[in-house]
């Protein structure tokens, strides 16, 4: 019959249907296939791991599940979702010992969580919403910081502000060091020596201007060129040095 709808189950006053998360933390008492969002985003997370971001398409999705690409829709209303999975499929990589109180340790272990998931999972920086998509584990993991930081008589903006600049580091630098790590591949370089040989003409001329005499003499002097660690734990000890001074905690 016209105008005639189908029976949803709902009441006419009734609200939006489940967001993703609260059918993935509620699912059906019975489901009727294997199909799950967890397995979802676990199997787009070995996608983009084996062959990159861009790999990761529906259709795609559907093949590696053995589905027909309906089904999949079915569970994910579309691209929004499933990184929105992904996102949490990874984050849940990232856990903080539940000893580690201390804020600025609790802090510190986030910065160094965000750079290993990141070196495994180099397509994370290409997420268009990586840093803002919310999440349960995401907001678990922002609770854990603002948690520690509970307490040392700063303000919620002030809390906030701490989280978000050892997280706007943490993923700037470790997404800085894919960029290398995959730009040097590609050029064939295997290792920071055969990288400054291959720069050696360009860098020759530029060092022979006399324009930049400092950089030429980290050049020459210096010893942790290749060392990327030392170089990002350094960094966040900064930015965590920067946090305690700029609010006397």
């Amino acid at each position: 019959m016209a105008g005639q709808k189908k029976d949803s189950g709902k009441g006419a006053g009734a609200g939006p249907d489940p967001s993703l998360w609260q059918r993935l933390e509620q699912p059906a008492a019975t489901p009727r296939t294997s199909l799950t969002l967890e397995r979802i985003g676990t199997v787009a997370v070995e996608i983009a791991d084996a062959e990159g971001f861009a790999a990761v398409t529906m259709r795609r999705l559907a093949t590696e599940l053995g589905v027909a690409p309906m089904a999949a829709y079915r569970h994910v209303s579309g691209k929004d979702d499933l990184w929105a999975l992904m996102a949490e499929r990874v984050t849940a990589e990232m856990r903080i010992p539940d000893e580690v109180t201390e804020w600025r340790e609790v802090l510190r272990a986030f910065g160094l969580l965000t750079r290993d998931m990141m070196l495994r999972h180099p397509w994370v920086g290409q997420l268009p919403t990586h840093l803002f998509v919310l999440t349960p584990g995401r907001l678990a993991i922002a609770e854990r910081q603002l948690a520690a930081l509970d307490g040392l008589g700063l303000d919620e903006d002030s809390m906030m502000v701490a989280f978000r600049t050892v997280s706007a580091f943490a993923h700037g630098a470790a997404q800085s060091e894919v960029a290398l790590r995959e730009w040097t591949e590609a050029a064939g370089w295997s290792s920071g020596e055969e990288t400054r040989l291959g720069l050696a003409p360009q860098m020759r001329y530029l060092m022979e201007t006399g324009r930049y005499p400092t950089y030429g003499r980290y050049g020459l002097r210096a010893t942790r060129k290749d060392d990327a660690t030392w170089a990002f734990e350094t960094g966040l000890d900064c930015v965590l040095d920067g946090i305690a001074a700029r609010f006397g905690i």
